[in-house]
Order: C-alpha cells, then structure tokens, then sequence
C-alpha cells in the first residue's frame, strides 16, 4: 500500500544575498522565483515594456523556498521524498539536515527521509544557486564551448531558451516547477511501469495488438509478488520472485482499434492498468506501428507513409508553470485547426507536460521529440554525462505510453554547427557532444523504446560525414531565406524534409499594445526591444522589396509585414507540397510564442492568431491546387482519388476572362499531379494588367503575372456592412473592384475580438462574409475601413 501528501502550501521564499532585501515572500509551488515576485508585487511584468532589461539579478541571486508541513507516523515502513522538477542547481534540506543537491531542470528526484521526519512540525528548505554562477563554473571546469549566444546555457542541464532566444527574453528562472510530495509504502512498491505498445496491420488494417510491459519494482520483495496487466479485455500476469525487481508482462489483443494521425483515420486509445497488490498505474495507449524511412526520410504509420503538415513547438510560457492544460488544449486545437498533423518539440526547450502529449494523443498530432539539446556544442564531461543519461532514461520511459510520439531526435542543429559553423577551429579536440548524439542517446532508445525511431539531430543527412544540411539527403533547415535570400530562393529548393523554415512578422496590433506602453512606430525602443533577432526589423523591410510597397506609416509596416510573412510562407509550402512524395513533410518555424514579441510564430504570445495562421490552414488544407505561371499541381492528401474538371482562366484586373482552358484531372490518393499551362493561359498580354485563376471542384486559387508593386492595381472600390450576431458580428464585404488580400483586425477595437477567415482576394462583384467573435460592443463603422479592414490596393494610395 502506499500513500501519496503533496507539500505546496505554506512555502516563503526568501534571497540569499547581501545586495537584495526580500525575505519570507509567499511562494507558489510549483512555481518559479519570477512568478512569486510578481504576484507579490516586487518587481514589474518582465513581458511589458522593456522591464526585462532589469530583472537579470534574479537569475544571479541565491534563493530559499522554505515550508513547515506536520507529520505523524504513518505505520509504513518507507517516505520518500519526491521531487517531480526542480529548477536547476537545489539543496534539499529537510529539518537542518542536507537530503540532496541537484543541477538538472530536465529530471524527478525521489530520496528516501524517513529517517529525517519528526512526530510534529517539519521544515523543509530547497535552497537554489545561482544558475549563472553553476554553469559559469562548469564553463571555467572543463573550457568554453562555442554557441549561437554569449549565455552559458549549453554547461547546465536546463531550459536553454531560459537564458535568452532570437524570440526569448532572458528570464533565468529558479524554482519548484514540478510537483512535490512525500510518499509513503510498505512492502513492494510498483516503482515503474515501461509499456512497449505495437501493432501489426495488414493493408492498414488491424490484425494484432502488443503491449510489452517492462515493470520494476523496488525494494526487492521479500516474497514472491504478482503483477497484472490489462487492456482491451485481455489480461497478463506475472510472479516476480523474492530477490528480484522486475517482470515483463505481455498482452495480446486481437485486431484491436488502431490509433492514427489526424486525417488518416481515428485516435483509438485503450486503457492499459497494472496492478501491484492494491497500487495500480494506469494509462490511455495506442496501437500503431511507427517506422522512418531513411533513405527518403518519411514517416510511415501503420504501413501507410505520412506527409509531414508540421510545426516547431517552443515553450508556450517563459515561466512553465504558467502552461495549463486549458493553454495547451487552446494553442493545440490552433493546431489542429490550421490542418497541422506534427508538432516538433524543439531542443531548446522541454520534455513537455503529460498533458501536452495526452492532448496530442487525443487530437491526432504526431510528435517529434528533440532531446533538450540547441545550437551549441555541449560538454561531455560528468557531471553531465551522467545527468544526461539519467534525464533520457527517465523521460524516454515517461513517455512510452503515449502513441503520438513517433521520432526522438538527438539536438537541434548542433550536428550543423559543428560542420558549418566554424566551432571545430575553436573546440580542438574538446568534446561537443557527439557522443551523446551517436552513441549514448541512440543506446538508450534501442533498450528503453525500440518501438520507434531515433534520429541523431536535425538537420541531418544520415552518416556524420555527410554534409549534414544537404537537402537531397534527410532533413534541412532553410535560413537563407530570412537572413539573406528573397521569399522565392524557396523554389531553388528539392528537399526530402524541411525541418525547419520560417519568415518573421510582428505580433497583433492588440498583443503589441499590451506589451508596449510606449510609441508604436517600426524603429520606436520599445517596439525593438521586442524584436530579438539581429537586424529583425531591419530584415521585415528588406524583405517587403519587390513584393509589396514600402510602408509610410505604423499601420501600413503592420499589415505589409504580417502579410509578407504569410507570402514567404505560402511560397515555400506550395512548392514543397507540390514536390511530394520526394519531400515529404515541412516544420514550419513556428507554431507559437512564449512572451509578446516580433517573431517567426503564426499565433503569438497572447494567443492571437496572425496572418500567417490563416494563409497556413489552406497551405496546409487535404486538397491544394498549387499555381504557377507555367504549371498547376493538384496536390490530394486524402484516400480518395480527386477527379474533375480543372479550369484555368487568364483574367484582366476586372475580372474579364481573356483565355480559358478546361483539362479533366484525376489525382490519385496522397499524390500530386502536374498540370503544364498552354500558352494561351501562361503568357499574358500585359503582366501588370492581367491575373490567373484555376478552380477544381471548391477550390480556386489566382495568381499574379508580376509582383504587385508592378500591378496596376485599381483603387479599391467595395461595399462593407457589419452587423451584430449572437456571438460577435458578421461583415460582409462586396467588391467592385479586384480586392488584393483583404484583411480585418479586429483586434484593433477589443483585444477579445476575433475574425475566422482572412487574406482572400476578390474579383470584381464577389463578396467575402467574416464572422467576428466578441462578446464587446465594436464600432462597426470602424469595422468597415482602415486601419480594421486592409487590402493591398488600399495601402497603395
């Protein structure tokens, strides 16, 4: 039997540091130093403002947590004290005695106290260092280490985004982040339950279900003890004898329900329980088979091949505790709802929360999981060779259960930074953390988790000798694009895998006001202070050139910017989609934000879905016609072959059809097909005065002979009425003359509004219907124009 207290209340916290006076502080657990000190009205939100820039003393300072809990003997032979998350470098003290000291955010703890516990009041005092003066330390230890950054993130096991990103503040953080508890048992304790879960499918069908049950129990038992597994009806036992620890239970189930990613069939999950005498451990699991294929690098799921339609994911809070399941459930189902089926769990981050993954499980959404490595060469040297083993070992058997995750990936551009980035001249003969990458890592999922795939990091062309970010081969990052190439550099590109690409746009109008008390102009301080990447504004008006018309004022440089965003984006998946099945997924660069900044995210840090979300969920839609001005590609990502008539017309700017062209087209399922332009249609008579469009079935896209700086657009000339609804408003905009990328930001007139559709282009006589969502009274007036409503041709005049 065991018994479970969790110890969060009651907790002070108090610095340990002559230059700073607080002491006996409420804390939060699980919580962080920050958080406390804002809640108790010390310091001022690091998000607004550039407050950030004086709160680096936090990260600098000593800290004590401290809480007095009454205990009583409980009749059990053992207590431990379990530490669920302790950030970073932590003294544990339990009634003046040291229990343990720790440096690493990314692990649990548990110790044994019993021996420590007094019948009545009890104190206990987690005591941090300095993550700063740790890590700084460990750089002077074993030497300096080349990194995309100044800070010292890569010489501690913790959140490196912490320490500062080219979207981060730096928030150093100390804390109790994870749950704490005493636990208490007698006799054999179930202490870990490892599930092994398969499934063999014939023509994607289920023919078998396999649970293997890795289970270990601790102390040694003095008898012989029985272990039980169940699922899906079926049932497995096991004795372990006295002396021993572990088991291996295995259960069959016969043509069990599969679990599939969103868009090739259902989630089907199943409760898996074991049973310990009266301790159980139960969870929800999924039968699926998971393979890559290496040579093409693509993802096959139940014998079936998957296009990647994914994501990076990056800590959706400087400050995790702050990340509740109702945030992840709301920035998962943007997710979903942009038509993404992977979310790729970024190095420099986390292993993330249960809920995270039992959120993806439940929605479809596979995960690749990058183990907590990012854009530096790491030492190899203990302590953290051991912490690294220890973090890996516990979170690659944490994470067993869930069927969403389908590939562990050994770092984030680590393995390109050695090759590229100049780090072999600087490191000699160091070491960088090739050997957690090919060797250790690797090893640990062939023996904890051999029931997927492991990739050494990404980008990666399959053998270290081989450049690592070669496109032909494995995964590629595309940053020229951004920092130095125009958006259509993207169609230079016939990658296998793009996992990682990105355009930056500036947050919503809302999210910047919140954050900015001051000016809001492109180059105003404040403004800049949230825009972290080097030369960021700078690159988003570079950008704009020979695109869209150079901004004159703020509303103008935050339509033009965003929607640029969405362009560079819209250019680079249209053409890798259009090359499937030789590539076979895309990660953009990002899905989110972690604090109100200029950045590369679609949804940004206040939860406002910007352009680039919209344009996203039809790049990444089932069906997607893909039009250039010498070709249409019909890509169809669906199980049904896609049959009908494709009509493709060239257009005058009135909307007047000047060649028609009628081909009928079948596409089979998840194939592309190429449809080459005839002349008539291909080449205009003027390129400044004319457009194409092509339509199969509902779907239609237009596209322009030129950029639109070289348009001759007319001055926007349309109908708008807005009119209250039950949830919000309905606005009805009717053109009467070609509306180029018609936008509404209604946002501007309450920060809870929200619009459903955006960046649709309008011929002459069409008319587009927004739905607003608010529960406030806007000004619909305001609703119908400028700076609320935009359009390309609008911001030219």
């Amino acid at each position: 039997m065991t018994t479970s207290r969790t110890l969060h209340a009651g907790w002070t916290l108090t610095a340990l540091s002559d230059e700073v006076s607080i002491a006996g502080v409420p804390a939060q657990v699980p919580g962080c130093v920050h958080t406390d000190l804002l809640a108790a009205g010390l310091i001022e939100d690091p998000y607004l403002d550039d407050n950030e820039n004086r709160l680096g003393w936090i990260g600098r300072t000593r800290w004590a947590y401290e809480t007095t809990f009454a205990w009583a003997p409980d009749g059990h032979e053992h207590t431990d004290l379990v530490c669920e998350g302790l950030d970073t470098v932590a003294t544990v003290i339990l009634n003046g005695a040291q229990v343990a000291r720790t440096a690493n955010q990314h692990r649990s703890h548990r110790f044994p106290v019993r021996h420590l516990l007094a019948e009545g009041d009890n104190t206990l005092t987690v005591v941090f260092d300095s993550a700063y003066d740790y890590a700084e330390a460990r750089r002077a230890a074993v030497g300096d280490r080349p990194g995309a950054y100044e800070e010292p993130y890569q010489f501690i096991r913790k959140m490196a985004c912490n320490f500062g990103w080219d979207w981060g503040p730096t928030l150093v953080t100390a804390g109790i982040w994870r749950p704490i508890a005493l636990e208490s048992w007698s006799g054999a304790r179930l202490a870990e339950v490892r599930p092994l879960v398969t499934a063999h499918a014939e023509d994607g069908r289920p023919a078998e279900g396999r649970v293997e049950v890795h289970v270990r129990i601790t102390p040694e038992a003095r008898g012989p003890v029985t272990v039980t597994a169940e699922v899906a009806g079926q049932v497995a036992r096991a004795e372990v004898p006295a002396g021993q620890d572990r088991a291996v239970l295995v259960v069959t189930v016969p043509e069990p329900a599969l679990w599939w990613p969103r868009g090739y069939g259902d989630q089907a999950r199943h409760r898996l329980t074991v049973t310990l005498g009266d301790q159980e451990w139960s969870r929800m699991i999924g039968f699926r088979s998971v393979e890559l294929d290496t040579e093409a690098f693509r993802l096959v799921i139940n014998g079936r091949p998957v296009f990647a339609r994914g994501v990076n994911w990056i800590p959706a809070d400087c400050f995790p505790t702050r990340i509740t399941r109702e945030l992840l459930a709301e920035r998962l189902a943007q997710a979903v709802d942009a038509n993404v089926n992977l979310l790729r769990v970024w190095g420099g981050g986390l292993y993330e929360s249960e809920d995270f993954y039992d959120l993806a499980d439940t929605l479809g959404l596979l995960v690749w999981q990058d183990f907590p490595f990012a854009c530096a060469a790491y030492p190899e040297e203990e302590p953290f060779h051991g912490e690294v083993e220890a973090e890996a070992r516990q979170n690659v058997t944490r994470l067993t259960p869930h069927p969403s995750l389908v590939l562990w990936c050994g770092n984030n551009e680590n393995i390109e930074g050695h090759a590229d980035w100049g780090w072999r001249e600087t490191l000699g003969d160091r070491t960088w953390g090739a050997g957690f990458y090919y060797d250790l890592l690797p090893a640990i999922v062939a023996e904890l988790d051999p029931t997927r795939p492991y990739w050494p990091g990404s980008p990666y062309s399959g053998a270290p000798g081989l450049p690592p970010n070669d496109p032909a081969r494995g995964t590629v990052h595309i940053w020229d694009v951004w920092n130095r190439e125009d958006y259509r550099h993207y169609t230079t590109y016939r990658p296998r895998f793009v996992a990682e690409f990105g355009f930056q746009g500036p947050p919503a109008y809302a999210t910047m006001r919140r954050a900015i008390s001051g000016e809001l102009a492109s180059d105003a301080p404040l403004v800049l202070h949230h825009q972290k990447a080097l030369d960021g504004n700078g690159k988003l008006l570079r950008g704009l050139n020979g695109h869209l018309p150079t901004p004159s004022t703020f509303d103008d440089w935050h339509y033009l910017t965003q929607l640029n965003q969405a362009r560079a984006i819209t250019c680079g998946i249209e053409h890798f989609r259009a090359q499937m099945p030789h590539c076979m997924g895309t990660i953009l660069w990002q899905l989110n934000d972690c604090w109100p900044v200029t950045s590369w995210a679609a949804v940004d840090g206040d939860g406002h879905r910007k352009p680039l979300w919209h344009a996203l969920r039809r790049l990444y839609a089932d069906r997607l016609l893909v039009l250039t001005g010498e070709t249409v590609t019909v890509v169809n990502d669906t199980d049904r072959p896609w049959h009908g008539e494709l009509e493709i017309v060239r257009r005058s700017l009135t909307g007047e059809p000047l060649a028609k062209e009628t081909v009928t087209t079948t596409t089979p399922a998840r194939a592309t097909t190429r449809v080459h332009l005839p002349p008539t249609v291909s080449t205009p008579t003027d390129p400044a005065a004319e457009l194409l469009t092509a339509r199969l079935d509902d779907h239609r896209t237009i596209a322009f002979y030129t950029e639109d700086t070289h348009v001759r657009f007319p001055e926007a000339r349309y109908d708008a009425t807005a009119e209250r609804t039950g949830d919000g408003y309905t606005l009805t905009v009717r053109a009467h003359t070609l509306l180029r990328d018609l936008a509404l930001f209604p946002d501007r007139l309450h920060a809870g509004a929200s619009v459903d559709d955006m960046l649709l282009t309008l011929l002459p006589g069409e008319t587009a219907t927004f739905h607003i969502t608010t529960a406030h009274d806007l000004d619909t007036d305001a609703l119908t124009g400028p700076p609320v409503l935009r359009m390309v041709n609008e911001a030219r005049h």
